[in-house]
């Protein structure tokens, strides 16, 4: 993957996921590259939901050690069901080496596959 969306400024950086009806979500995914990134590369990553700005709660904290590829984050909350939410936020709050900025080279969000029967 040859682009990637880059933050400016203090961290921590974020990524806001809107939907316009509450969404079941099982687990985010980013695609990092730490061989190419360093001290871009991110090692710690909040995940946060709410159903707005005000009201976000941290769900999962994940540590990363130099990430190439795809880091799946499976997402459930505190009673261990699938969650349920309007927002989520993707906080990088720490990166290799320091680094004050941060590449994500892509984003997948997953939900559940519901059959009708």
């Amino acid at each position: 993957i040859d682009t990637y969306w880059q933050s400016d400024g203090q961290l921590p950086h974020l990524v806001n996921i809107q939907f316009r009806r509450k969404t079941t979500v099982q687990s985010v995914a980013v695609f990092t590259d730490f061989k190419l990134d360093e001290s871009y590369t991110p090692t710690r990553i909040s995940i946060r939901v709410g159903t707005n700005f005000n009201d976000l709660q941290e769900i999962e904290v994940v540590e990363l050690q130099e990430p190439t590829g795809w880091v799946e984050i499976p997402l459930k909350d505190m009673n261990e069901r699938l969650v349920r939410t309007f927002l989520l936020q993707i906080a990088v709050i720490q990166n290799h080496q320091q680094g004050r900025d941060t590449h994500l080279r892509q984003v997948k969000i997953f939900s559940p596959i519901v059959t009708k029967s």
